[in-house]
């Protein structure tokens, strides 16, 4: 009986074009994620009080408190493997995504229980809490697809969660292409505004469900909240 393969390098062995097996390099770069999840940060710090889970500082502390250890462990590239960092990668996304959930289901109860307030401070969290949950999901697809961006610098790294145009196009990138956060934040903006996948297919069931709640958040966003602001500003 063939055994089922598990990586990209076993299910491309032989071919001679392996477009998402990537040769071993210095590892991607670690400041577009870092600034991404500060800007996250920022973003919740500013929230209006009423759109808050508790003191202001607290849950950007907590983040903040995440953060630092990433950064000293690999400050300029990843380029270490670290299960405990690795978790407490996806335990610092998972809170973000946390905070910015509860804001926003603050922010429809508050409006759905008749709360009264300017209308451009209500646009401005809604914005906020939109782009949160852009750079949320781009955090998530970027640390779960092919088992994060230390193992997808790797040859035999896991099969892809998600298939990017470079992967089934030859001759528009090299062989040893791989995504980077930036990709993922591309993948992220587009899902959340057509609410479907555009260039970028979700291949595996954990990949489409990110996308799903990723595309449901984000209309929820846009329609409830947005309609509401109009209303207040006409």
């Amino acid at each position: 009986m063939l055994r089922k393969p598990h990586t990209a390098g076993e299910l491309l062995a032989g071919h001679p074009y392996q477009p998402w097996t990537a040769e071993v390099s210095g590892g991607e770069s670690r400041w577009p994620a870092t600034l991404a999840v500060i800007a996250a940060i920022v973003i919740q710090y500013v929230l209006p009080d009423k759109l808050l889970p508790g003191p202001r500082y607290l849950l950007p502390g907590l983040e903040a408190v995440l953060l630092l250890p990433l950064v000293i462990a690999n400050p300029r590239r990843l380029d270490h493997d670290s299960r405990d960092m690795r978790w407490l990668s996806i335990i610092l996304i998972g809170v973000v995504n946390a905070a910015n959930a509860v804001s926003l289901v603050l922010l429809v109860r508050y409006l759905l229980h008749g709360g009264k307030t300017d209308g451009r401070t209500l646009i401005y969290a809604a914005i906020g809490v939109w782009l949160t949950n852009i750079i949320v999901f781009a955090l998530w697809f970027w640390e779960i697809d092919r088992g994060g961006p230390i193992a997808r610098a790797r040859p035999n790294s896991p099969l892809p969660g998600f298939l990017f145009p470079q992967m089934i196009t030859t001759g528009v990138s090299p062989v040893s292409w791989a995504p980077t956060f930036l990709d993922y934040l591309y993948v992220a903006f587009t899902n959340a505004t057509a609410f479907s996948p555009t260039d970028t297919m979700p291949l595996t069931r954990p990949a489409k469900m990110l996308m799903l709640a990723e595309s449901l958040t984000s209309l929820g966003t846009i329609v409830i909240v947005g309609a509401r602001a109009v209303n207040i500003l006409s």
